[in-house]
Formats: C-alpha cells, sequence, structure tokens
C-alpha cells in the first residue's frame, strides 16, 4: 500500500504489481500484436520485465514494429516522445503535466506528488534529474566536449 508524505507517494511492490497486472489486461486485450517488450533505462527496466514475464513476450534491446516501450511514469513526456517505437505504455500517466500520451497505461495519477517506486532511493529529489539547477549547462557543456572530440 502506497504511503504519501512530504509531497511524495512511495509506492510498494504490491502496488506495482497491481500496476503491472492492470496494464498487462490493457495489452492482451487492446494491442494483441504486441510481439516483445523493451524498457527504458532506469525507470522503464523492471517494468518491463515484469510485463516481460507475465505476458511470456520476450525482453529485447531491439525496437521492431511490434515491440511495445514501457517507462515507469509518464510526468513530463519528453522521456517518451523522444523514445523510438510505435507502441507505448506506462505505469503511471499524469495527463495534466505531460506533453505526451502513451498508448496504454496503467493508472493515471492527477496529483502532483512525486512517484517513489521500490527500486528508487528513497531520498529521491521530486525534480527530474534534467530539470535540476545546472543540468541544461552541463549537458551543453558535454555536448561541446564530444563535439571536439571528433
Amino acid at each position: 500500500m502506497a504511503l504519501t508524505t512530504d509531497n511524495k507517494i512511495y509506492l510498494s511492490w504490491a502496488d506495482v504489481n497491481d500496476a503491472v497486472d492492470n496494464l498487462c489486461n490493457k495489452i492482451r486485450h487492446d494491442q494483441p500484436n504486441i510481439d516483445s517488450i523493451h524498457g527504458i533505462a532506469r525507470g522503464g527496466l523492471i517494468p518491463a520485465v515484469l510485463i516481460s514475464h507475465k505476458l511470456g513476450l520476450p525482453w529485447t534491446d531491439v525496437i521492431l514494429p511490434n515491440t511495445l516501450v514501457v517507462d515507469d511514469i509518464c510526468d513530463s513526456g519528453v522521456t517518451l516522445e523522444k523514445s523510438p517505437g510505435v507502441w507505448t505504455a506506462v505505469l503511471h500517466y499524469k495527463p495534466h503535466t505531460s506533453c505526451f500520451q502513451p498508448n496504454m497505461w496503467a493508472e493515471i495519477h492527477e496529483g502532483d506528488e512525486w512517484l517513489i517506486y521500490p527500486w528508487e532511493t528513497k531520498d529521491s529529489k521530486p525534480i527530474q534529474d534534467y530539470l535540476k539547477p545546472g543540468a541544461k549547462e552541463y549537458r551543453d557543456k558535454l555536448d561541446e566536449y564530444y563535439k571536439n572530440q571528433e
């Protein structure tokens, strides 16, 4: 059962399993052509493996036309908007903050709380890495560095 404190919701493994079951039912009924699963690095890896096992579909690094691309949450939508693939699914979708709508989701989350999954550190800050102060400047420096290496 999820615990809410300090504008964060700490999800339990039972919460995750319920969301995965819900999502697997949607996949079976709404997208029976899905033939493989891919997880977006970090947040999507664990849900993708759970979905892969429950549906008996292979997990893959190669995204093909019927590969389902999985992430834990669609909060800003930036990650999924830039991801390859036709089919997308998440455990939690925040339509009021997202610029992208996945094809499928287990649950809609309409609040502004930061969702903490059981595989994350409990002291996770309620801000995405790429939104932290100085993150853009750091990425720009890395881009410049790699351009000079070519």
